[in-house]
C-alpha cells in the first residue's frame, strides 16, 4: 500500500469509528455475553443490524445466513461464533461494489458533464469542491458551473472551494436563471476543451415540484450543447438522515429520469454506516463517493473492500 493510500485508509478507518462501535462492537459484545445462537440471540442481533441502518431486507438476509451457517458449521466457541457472524457481515458489504474505481479513468467524451443535486445542508457544495480537487489531482482540467442562483451564499462558498481546488468556475451576476448558467458553462467547456464539467444546482427540497422542473430544464439546455449529457448525475445524501435521505434520492431520480450514483457525506458523524447497504439494495443505486471528514481530500471513492477492512480492522 502506497504512503498516500495509507493516509486515505487511515482517514476512512477513523471516519468509520462510530459505525464500527455501533455494529461490530455490539455484535462482539452480544457474542461474548451469550455465546450461543438461539431465538433470543437472533432477536437481539436483528435489533443491532436495524439500529445500524442496514435496512429490513439486508437484516433478514443476514439473519437467515447466520442461522444456516450456525447449523452447518457447528461453531465450538465464542471466537468461532464471532468469526461466523462477522464473516457474513463482510460478505454483504462486499456485495456493494461500485464500477467507479478512481478519478484517473479514461473519459468517454470531453467534456464529461456531471450534475450534482441534493437538498440544502447535506454537504453538496463542499462535495463539489472535493470532487473537483480529486479530478484535478488526477490530471484532468475541471470547470465548475455555479447554477445555484437562488442563494448568493452558495455561490460565494462554491467560489472559495473552486479556489482551494485551483479550478475555474463560471458564475453569473446578471441572471437568476440556473439553466442559463449551466448552458454557458458547458459551452465554455466545449470551446476550451475542458475535461470535466461539474454543475452545481440549488439545494431544492425534493417535494417542491416547480424546483424539480427547474432541474429538468437544466438537463434540457445542457443537451442542446451535448446531446448525451449529463454523463453522471450524483445526488448528495447526508448519512445521518437515514430513511429521509433515501426518500430524497427516490424523488430526485424521478425528476431527472434516473441518477447514476450517490455521494454519501458525514459518514464520520454517524453510527449508522449501514445505510451504504440500504441504499445499494433498496435503490439499486451505487454509492460512488463517501465523505469521511471536512478537509478537501476527505472525499473518497467508495470501495467495498477498503470499507470492510476499515470496519473490521482491530
Amino acid at each position: 500500500m502506497a504512503f498516500l493510500d495509507k493516509i486515505g485508509f487511515g482517514k476512512l478507518k477513523e471516519g468509520l469509528n462510530k459505525t464500527k462501535d455501533n455494529l461490530i462492537g455490539k455484535v462482539n459484545r452480544l457474542v461474548n455475553a451469550r455465546g450461543v445462537i438461539d431465538d433470543e440471540f437472533l432477536s437481539e442481533l436483528e435489533e443491532i443490524f436495524i439500529s445500524s441502518d442496514l435496512g429490513i431486507d439486508t437484516t433478514e438476509v443476514l439473519i437467515a445466513r447466520i442461522k444456516e451457517r450456525a447449523i452447518t458449521d457447528k461453531y465450538i466457541d465464542q471466537k468461532e461464533l464471532n468469526e461466523l457472524i462477522n464473516g457474513e457481515i463482510r460478505k454483504v458489504f462486499n456485495e456493494t461494489a461500485s464500477e467507479f474505481k478512481s478519478f484517473d479513468f479514461e473519459l468517454k467524451q470531453k467534456p464529461y458533464v456531471i450534475i450534482v443535486v441534493g437538498v440544502n445542508g447535506v454537504g453538496k457544495t463542499t462535495s463539489i469542491g472535493k470532487l473537483a480537487n480529486n479530478f484535478k489531482i488526477a490530471g484532468k482540467s475541471v470547470l465548475i458551473g455555479s447554477a445555484d442562483t437562488f442563494r448568493a451564499a452558495a455561490n460565494d462558498q462554491l467560489e472559495i472551494w473552486a479556489k482551494r481546488a485551483d479550478v475555474e468556475i463560471i458564475q453569473s451576476k446578471s441572471t437568476s436563471d440556473p439553466a442559463s448558467v449551466a448552458f454557458d458553462t458547458v459551452n465554455s467547456a466545449v470551446s476550451k476543451g475542458t475535461d470535466v464539467v461539474i454543475i452545481d444546482t440549488a439545494g431544492r427540497l425534493h417535494n417542491k415540484s416547480h424546483l424539480m422542473e427547474e432541474l429538468k430544464k437544466i438537463k434540457r439546455v445542457i443537451q442542446k450543447v451535448i446531446p448525451e449529457a449529463p454523463h453522471e448525475t450524483f445526488i448528495v445524501i447526508d448519512a445521518t438522515t437515514g430513511q429521509n435521505g433515501l426518500n430524497q434520492a427516490m424523488e430526485f431520480s424521478k425528476a431527472l429520469d434516473g441518477l447514476t450514483g450517490i455521494i454519501l457525506t458525514k459518514l464520520d458523524g454517524t453510527a449508522k454506516g449501514g445505510i451504504v447497504l440500504k441504499i445499494n439494495k433498496e435503490m439499486k443505486l451505487p454509492v460512488r463517493f463517501i465523505g469521511v471528514g471536512e478537509q478537501i481530500d476527505d472525499l473518497q471513492v467508495f470501495d467495498s473492500k477498503s470499507f470492510t477492512e476499515a470496519l473490521f480492522e482491530k
